[in-house]
């Protein structure tokens, strides 16, 4: 599949988008060495209409990723200690994408490990976004790369996952309005044991734009 093809299969909503990124490679190339995921888990964002998104409230130079147009990667830095990588979707000024919640490290597992400071076991060395982001070595300074382009490599499966592959739930962490049963844009290929465990969300004050939510 040429990037063109890859790239077009991404400009829709994430919703429609999530199934082909099921399954799929994202490779990371660093001086450390490189690192592949296999997509497991993305959580669907649809942008100023979506209550859950970090483009809810419109542009802004932290969110301005979102609104350009599909393939590239938003980072964003959550809690004061986390990473967590999106892939944008949709069409330029939609600011949709979706949230890399986990996966399997197919590549580099001695770097993951590094990395992810020797987790008991490998399936929580990309299970979870931080986990992800920490083990492909994803930080802000790939803010806006081309998921297409060095040092990253995306390749999409021939065809996306078979609908009886694909579970739905309610998004992770995300409370209030866009959190809860209403919003069941959580997509995970079904049985993957790299899968993150779903824990609703607590009700807590804190700034915005901190929430576990794309952007």
């Amino acid at each position: 599949m040429d990037v063109f093809d890859a790239r077009s299969l991404l400009a829709v909503p994430a919703t429609e988008a999530a199934p082909r990124l099921l399954g799929a490679v994202l490779h990371r190339e660093s001086a450390d060495g490189p690192v592949a995921v296999r997509i497991t888990e993305v959580e669907a964002y649809l942008g100023e209409a979506d209550p859950g998104s970090h483009a809810f409230r419109g542009q802004s130079a932290r969110n301005s990723t979102m609104f350009g147009p599909a393939g590239h990667l938003y980072v964003y830095f959550t809690y004061g200690m986390h990473y967590c990588a999106n892939v944008v979707c949709g069409e330029a000024g939609q600011a949709t994408g979706l949230l890399l919640r986990a996966g399997e490290i197919i590549e580099g597992k001695p770097v993951a490990r590094h990395r992810r400071r020797d987790p008991k076991t490998d399936l929580d060395l990309a299970r979870g976004p931080a986990r992800l982001a920490q083990a492909l070595g994803i930080d802000r300074e790939l803010n806006g790369a081309d998921v297409f382009a060095r040092p990253l490599r995306l390749e999409l499966p021939s065809e996306p996952a078979a609908p009886e592959m694909v579970s739905r739930g309610p998004r992770v962490g995300v409370s209030g309005e866009g959190g809860g049963e209403a919003y069941p844009w959580r997509f995970w290929l079904t049985g993957e044991p790299t899968v993150s465990k779903y824990r609703p969300a607590v009700q807590r004050r804190r700034p915005y734009g901190a929430t576990a939510a794309t952007g």
